[in-house]
C-alpha cells in the first residue's frame, strides 16, 4: 500500500510520518530529497548555471534571490520538482512489495494522486503553523512565500481520503493516526 501524506507548511506532516513509520512502513520524504539535492555538487552546479548564482553557499544565495525577487519560486520549483518526482518513482519501484509512506508537501499541486492508494491531508491553523515555522528557525517572509505557493486546504481535501487537523497534542495526533490505520 502506498500512503501519501500531504499538507500545508509546518502542519505536522513529518510528525504524522514518524508515527506511521513505527508501523513498519518504508518512508520517502520529498523535503529530505530537496535537502540532499542542495548538498549535491552536481545539483549546485546546475542551479548556479540555471539561475546565475554566485558564491559557495548556494542555499543562502537562493534565499537571497527569492527575498529580493530576482528569482521566482515557481521557476525554482519547476527546476527541482522533476528531480524529486524521479527519485519518488525510483523509490516506489524499488519497494514494490512493501508498504510505503511518502511525505509530499506538493502532492496535489503536482498532481501525483495516481501514485497513492490512500492520501492523508495534515492541516493546522495558519497562526499555529507560523509559530512552528518560526520556532524551527524560519523567517516570516519565507513562510508567507512558501504558503502562498500551496493550494488551500479546502481545495486539497477533495483529493484526500483522510484529514488530520493537527492543532492538539502528540498523543491526540497518535490516536487520530490509529483511528485512520484501523479503518484501512
Amino acid at each position: 500500500m502506498n500512503i501519501g501524506v500531504t499538507g500545508s507548511l509546518s502542519s505536522g506532516k513529518s510528525s504524522v510520518v514518524k508515527l506511521l513509520a513505527k508501523k513498519n512502513y518504508k518512508v520517502f520524504s520529498a523535503d529530505k530529497i530537496v535537502k540532499s539535492l542542495y548538498r549535491s555538487y552536481s545539483f549546485k552546479r546546475k542551479l548556479k548555471k540555471k539561475f546565475k548564482i554566485e558564491g559557495k553557499n548556494v542555499l543562502k544565495e537562493v534565499r537571497k534571490k527569492l527575498s529580493d525577487k530576482s528569482l521566482n519560486l515557481k521557476f525554482l520549483g519547476n527546476f527541482i520538482q522533476p528531480m524529486v518526482r524521479k527519485k519518488m518513482v525510483k523509490f516506489l519501484k524499488n519497494n514494490k512489495t512493501k508498504n510505503k509512506i511518502l511525505e509530499i508537501p506538493l502532492l496535489v499541486e503536482n498532481r501525483l494522486m495516481k501514485y497513492f492508494d490512500i492520501i492523508i491531508l495534515v492541516s493546522a491553523p495558519k497562526n499555529v503553523r507560523l509559530k512552528r515555522y518560526l520556532q524551527s528557525g524560519g523567517k516570516k517572509f519565507f513562510f508567507d512565500l512558501l504558503d502562498k505557493n500551496q493550494i488551500t486546504i479546502k481545495k486539497k481535501v477533495k483529493y484526500c481520503d483522510f484529514l488530520i487537523v493537527n492543532n492538539n497534542t502528540k498523543k491526540y495526533l497518535s490516536k487520530r493516526i490509529d483511528v485512520i490505520m484501523n479503518n484501512l
